[in-house]
């Protein structure tokens, strides 16, 4: 049931529900959330960050991902997630990405139109669609966050580019929030009309409160990124082992509480997502 990103998206348009795109770092990860959609009988995207192309965990990791996700009984997008150049992009692709985040934000609005139309056309030659980013999201940390995305600038980088989903930047951003974010519901629907209907995609998931998650999905946002709340699910039942006094020391056994407890967290992603019930 591996798919590409094209197809996921395409079973969140024409549902008008949301793939949860789960972050993952090891094979118990990537194990909890698989156990989750297949419960759940959600479709899903698992990504990774280009760091882990860029360090050896990377050659470990992305065929524990393939297998898992060939091996599921529902759809999985295998996705990379903040590409930052052709490199990372290349290594994903070898690696088995059948969904590319190609992430120019940084770079000024041409620039960014051609570096990601660049490898748009690339994956369009194996089968590939992309996630392009115009307005930046950045970290809770930044001093200040970015001009909000505007629509008429994702209107000309979608027409340019040709991308199949685009983040944007609408009162979001990456890490754990200070204090609940406020997301600017009407710029979504305007990004989204001014797009011709691209899906959208909502970056810093994790923290987001439930109401705002789900006016954002009616607004037009197909895919929402969770990559914290794994990391803390996974912390938390790693806690919760060594809290027992009776814990085994066998990996295999310590590891069990916290592949649970991210099971835990992808459950009630997916169902806030209303990607349950989606791939039946």
């Amino acid at each position: 049931m591996l798919v590409n990103l094209q197809t996921i998206i395409g079973m969140a348009e024409k549902g008008n529900y949301c793939i949860p795109a789960f972050n993952v770092y090891n094979t118990e990860t990537v194990m909890g959330v698989i156990d989750a959609a297949e419960q759940e009988k959600a479709p899903v995207i698992i990504q990774v960050y280009p760091r882990l192309l860029n360090e050896e965990v990377g050659f470990y990791l992305c065929p524990a991902v393939v297998a898992a996700a060939q091996r599921a009984s529902v759809p999985v997008c295998f996705h990379l997630d903040h590409g930052p150049s052709e490199w990372e992009v290349t290594r994903a692709l070898r690696w088995g990405c059948t969904g590319i985040m190609l992430d120019g934000s940084v770079h000024d609005f041409d620039k960014n139109v051609e570096m990601t139309k660049h490898i748009v056309d690339t994956c369009k030659s194996v089968g590939i669609g992309v996630e392009g980013e115009i307005g930046h999201v950045g970290s809770v940390n930044d001093a200040a966050m970015d001009e909000f995305t505007s629509p008429e600038e994702a209107a000309e980088f979608v027409k340019q580019t040709g991308v199949t989903c685009l983040a944007v930047l609408v009162g979001n951003a990456h890490g754990h929030y200070k204090k609940p974010p406020k997301l600017d519901i009407e710029r979504i629907k305007a990004i989204r009309e001014a797009t011709g209907g691209t899906p959208l995609v909502l970056h810093g998931g994790s923290g987001i409160p439930d109401e705002q998650v789900k006016a954002a999905i009616a607004a037009g946002i197909r895919k929402m990124n969770i990559g914290t709340d794994v990391c803390c699910a996974f912390a938390d039942g790693t806690k919760a082992t060594l809290d027992d006094p009776q814990r085994s020391l066998a990996v295999d056994l310590f590891m069990k509480k916290p592949i649970q407890y991210v099971k835990e967290l992808a459950v009630s992603k997916i169902r806030l997502t209303g990607a349950d019930g989606k791939a039946q």
